[in-house]
């Protein structure tokens, strides 16, 4: 069995990976830390575990997690790079949720973050942990930087078009919403069901710290500079992100459909759906899939791209176990095997 830990037990991301871990069948979760719950049993603060962890909450200690095979961090910003310099240099191997390695550049993540990084020196080597564009480069990995949920749906619906060389690179734009449980499992008056519900709204329009990860993805993939205008919206759910993407094609395409169809035709976790059918954050609750369609309305000069995926999974949790198993050379989809939850 593999020994896993993880770092930040408590959050959304957190909880989601002991769901999914729960039926893996390979992992053996080890170790789960909580500075704030420490000595409290995972099954009483989460009453769904019960009967799959015999597990309590522990301080993180750098020497205990070293001894495991793979180490998780669900933890907010700046927590991951104080640790993994450690826990690297004892051997052990890293998956990040949060957004410390997701940057390459040290100045960009710095003035995105509002402070300095602990541990620059890693981020040449952290492996972006999107596996529809790196799974090579992340099966000998030491260190992945899992993609945030905003930039995994935003990149897989823009991947096929910068790859093909379809689309202006000045056009792009994305318009997504996610569902409250994107802000993490905090208490914020503007997360609150009597704040959210019957209402949606945008946020983060003069910048959100997703874009400069979402313009650095994109642009490896069109080889040459990006620019996105990225407008993030908060849904009255609890799941889910929707992004609709817009983007200027060079020139008239015969059949995007096919195109898109054959770019992800080996892809276990990204379904191009048939043409006419529209993709619903419904659909992929509590499965570590994207569903994306493609369309250029009235036949004019613009493409649109929706793709939906649920931020807990494939925009966080499901998509880091993803990466473990692809980093230990288990098969893709071993404890991801979930369906969608209707209604």
């Amino acid at each position: 069995m593999v020994r896993v830990g993880i770092v930040g037990g408590t959050g959304y991301t957190g909880v989601e990976l002991l769901r999914l871990l729960a039926s893996h069948p390979q992992i053996e979760v080890a170790v789960i830390t909580s500075r704030g719950e420490r000595g409290q049993r995972v099954a009483d603060l989460f009453p769904n575990l019960r009967g799959h962890y015999d597990l309590a909450f522990s301080d993180p200690d750098t020497a205990v997690l070293a001894a495991c095979d793979i180490v998780f961090f669900a933890t907010p910003h700046n927590v991951a790079m104080q640790m993994v310099p450690e826990l690297l240099a004892a051997g052990a191997r890293v998956v990040d949720l949060s957004a410390d390695y997701r940057i390459r550049d040290a100045a960009l993540w710095a003035a995105w973050y509002g402070e300095e990084h602990r541990s620059p020196q890693l981020l040449a080597e952290a492996v972006y942990g999107l596996p529809e564009v790196n799974r090579a480069a992340i099966a000998t990995a030491r260190l992945v930087a899992c993609p945030g949920c905003y930039p995994t749906s935003v990149q897989l619906g823009f991947l096929p078009l910068l790859a093909n060389n379809l689309v202006d690179l000045d056009t792009l734009v994305a318009s997504s919403a996610s569902g409250v449980s994107g802000a993490g499992r905090q208490a914020k008056l503007d997360n609150l069901l009597s704040e959210t519900s019957g209402s949606f709204k945008a946020y983060g329009v003069g910048g959100h710290r997703h874009l400069p990860e979402i313009e650095q993805g994109l642009s490896v993939v069109a080889g040459s500079e990006v620019r996105l205008t990225f407008v993030p919206h908060l849904a009255p759910m609890v799941r889910g992100i929707h992004s609709t993407l817009f983007a200027r094609l060079r020139s008239a395409i015969g059949d995007l459909q096919g195109i898109f169809e054959e770019y992800y035709r080996d892809e276990p976790f990204v379904d191009v759906l048939p043409a006419g059918m529209w993709p619903q954050t419904r659909s992929v609750k509590g499965a570590n899939q994207c569903q994306i369609a493609v369309a250029v309305p009235q036949q004019r000069d613009t493409v649109v791209v929706m793709a939906a995926i649920d931020n807990l999974v494939k925009g966080a949790s499901g998509q880091a176990v993803q990466n473990m198993n692809i980093m230990l050379g288990l098969p893709e989809d071993a404890g991801l095997r979930q369906v969608g939850l209707l209604p």
